[in-house]
């Protein structure tokens, strides 16, 4: 296979432009947890796992009469499941007259261009590990107010109430801050106006992204299409973990794709379905919404059965967690595609960087970039026989998100 040809500069000497590098807001590696700082320095290879615990769920009884649940030890999974490198080579001639002084820029260059892929990563969590959100999609998200009803949203389900994070789309920053300065709140105003940023806001600590993931939707989600629920799948515990709906559209193999987020609709002459608080078990404000689990495709009748999560439980379990019933004639609807942020507590977002091993006989080492906060290896060494030189820097890693800690922000595209 062919390598395109280094394009560098034929000169003795040159003076180093001291322009910066182009980087991307990196606020997921940043401020995600880390806590596996012994797993990240310890050598791995892609599948290495590692689990943390989840506080159990329990239910009460109104009676002195002891009622047994079960007993469910809750635990999450952080597989080690992506990797990246960046690789370059010279000939000797190139490395001696050209480059040798100039490796830490290359070396900075691909840090930055990994970092910019593990972040992009890294925020895929606020699509495939949510599933509750706020926002519909269209509406664009342009003020405090609208983060404020965000907030009461994600507190009301129940929330932790330390370390609380937001995470918006850089474009939608400047409408967000302009609605704050039209308020008459001189003292706060002032602070806005001079740092042009949301900052800290309703005890949330405000970050940006230009990286965001986008999320397409399915046809159903695309074309506002309303679902009728025709019937329920439910486990073990009797928990819905699958509905059919009519009103799909016909033989439709992209009716429905993975990730797509649906919310009940009030009707008439039907319970309002609400989410119960996640400790306590008591009706919120919540409307009940929930995430597809896998693609489907609608039938020649418009009938589309839809895998979900969470499963939807009614029954007095450490595990119920709607306020009646899922009947034939409630309807849903799915958000169009998008593009999702996410606000999060307890530091419930999880990167694991583990170190990789040493790539005999080159040299090698692994370190750490205090900038983008990624973790990497790097070694070179010659082909044998053969006039050039190369370098690689690599790394791998897995993040993951707890979903009940968690509700994505909705930005239409």
């Amino acid at each position: 296979m062919s390598v395109p040809a280094n394009i560098l500069q034929q000169v003795i000497t040159y003076q180093l432009s001291g322009l910066a590098f182009m980087q991307n807001l990196n606020c997921f590696i940043g401020t995600a947890n880390t806590k596996f700082k012994n797993f990240n320095q310890l050598e791995a290879q892609l599948g290495s796992t590692v689990s943390f615990d989840l506080p159990p769920r329990m239910t009460t009884t109104n009676s002195l009469v002891a009622s047994f649940q079960p007993a469910d030890q809750r635990v999450q999974n952080l597989v080690v499941d992506q990797q990246q490198s960046v690789s370059y080579e010279f000939t000797a001639q190139q490395f001696i007259f050209n480059v040798k002084d100039y490796m830490e820029r290359f070396g900075k260059a691909a840090i930055i261009e990994l970092g910019a892929q593990i972040e992009s990563n890294v925020a895929l969590n606020c699509v495939s590990n949510t599933y509750r959100f706020y926002g519909d999609g269209v509406s664009p998200i342009n003020s405090y107010g609208q983060l404020a009803s965000a907030l009461a949203f994600f507190r009301n389900y129940g929330a932790i109430g330390s370390n609380v994070k937001g995470y918006l789309s850089d474009i939608a920053v400047a409408a967000i801050v302009n609605s704050g300065l039209n308020q008459f709140a001189l003292d706060r105003n002032n602070k806005i106006a001079n740092s042009w940023e949301v900052g800290m806001f309703s005890k949330c600590d405000w970050y940006q992204s230009n990286l965001l993931p986008i999320h397409y939707s399915g046809n159903v989600g695309v074309n506002g299409t309303t679902l009728t629920v025709i019937s329920t799948t439910l486990d073990s515990l009797g928990a819905v973990t699958s509905i059919t709906f009519s009103g799909a559209g016909t033989s439709d193999a992209s009716a429905v794709f993975l990730y797509d987020k649906f919310q009940f609709q009030d009707i008439a002459n039907y319970t309002n379905l609400r989410y119960l608080t996640f400790v306590g078990h008591k009706v919120s404000q919540n409307p009940v919404q929930f995430a597809a689990t896998a693609a489907a495709a609608s039938d020649g009748s418009g009938h589309v059965t839809v895998s979900i999560t969470p499963a939807l439980q009614v029954n007095s379990v450490n595990t119920q967690n709607i306020n009646t019933p899922i009947v034939a004639g409630m309807q849903v609807k799915a958000l169009p595609s998008h593009r999702a942020g996410l606000i999060c507590s307890g530091n419930p977002l999880f990167l694991a960087m583990p170190a990789l091993p040493d790539q005999t006989p080159f040299p090698t080492g692994n370190a750490y970039d205090s900038d983008t906060g990624v973790a990497l290896r790097q070694y070179y060494g010659a082909q044998f026989g053969l006039n050039a030189m190369g370098m690689v820097h690599d790394c791998i890693w897995g993040s993951t998100l707890v979903p009940e800690n968690s509700m994505a922000i909705i930005f239409p595209l």
